[in-house]
């Protein structure tokens, strides 16, 4: 359970936190579709240049497609984006409720995601079918997200970034992310920070 006692801003990850996704999906997706050296390029610990510098909004769409294409002889373009995608689960209402909850009771609760610009626009479009769209983005001061900041997790200076751009105090500031490294990132930049691990609830680490 986390001491609240000096917290005064909550920064939550979305995937793995708000939103659940499956890390093994899209290897077994490529895999299927001839591509099996998938886990070597993208994990949940790890990427590849190629990921980092998309997520990190470096290049385009297209670079990228071209490059799973690249990998994938013979694939379309559906496949691919189908296989890209299915790491993407839902939303999880119960875990946005207590950011709701939080912002009510005057803690500044932010998101700060590492992701990629086909993986936002299809995130959004399930958001919109699973619940109101504005209501999820209503539950957060600001929404930041990798590929827009040219910033990713774990590098100190999207934490450091994050809390100049709002005034926040790092040593005021909580960071929930279910990726270790990540949460080192945060702590080393001086945040607190909580590893929220698998099958945890945000209800039982706020008590509420």
């Amino acid at each position: 359970m986390i001491n609240l006692s000096s917290v005064k801003n909550i920064i939550f990850d979305f995937g793995g936190v708000l939103f659940e996704i499956d890390y093994q999906a899209p290897i077994k997706a490529f895999a299927d579709l001839g591509y099996n050296d998938f886990a070597e390029v993208f994990t949940q610990a790890s990427q590849q240049p190629i990921i980092d510098q998309y997520e990190s909004g470096l290049i385009s769409d297209e670079v990228f497609l071209q490059f799973l294409e690249a990998q994938v002889p013979g694939a379309t373009r559906e496949q691919l984006l189908y296989a890209w995608n299915s790491i993407l689960l839902h939303i999880m209402p119960e875990q946005v409720s207590i950011v709701e909850k939080l912002r009510s009771i005057g803690y500044r609760t932010f998101l700060l995601s590492n992701t990629n610009a086909i993986h936002v626009a299809k995130f959004e479009e399930m958001l919109a079918e699973k619940m109101n769209h504005e209501k999820f983005k209503s539950s957060f001061e600001k929404i930041y997200y990798s590929n827009v900041i040219q910033l990713k997790k774990p590098n100190t200076e999207i934490f450091l970034k994050v809390c100049e751009w709002n005034h926040l105090i790092p040593a005021e500031t909580l960071f929930i992310d279910d990726s270790m490294q990540h949460v080192h990132g945060a702590e080393k930049a001086g945040l607190q920070a909580y590893h929220l691990k698998p099958g945890e609830r945000l209800a039982d680490v706020f008590s509420f």
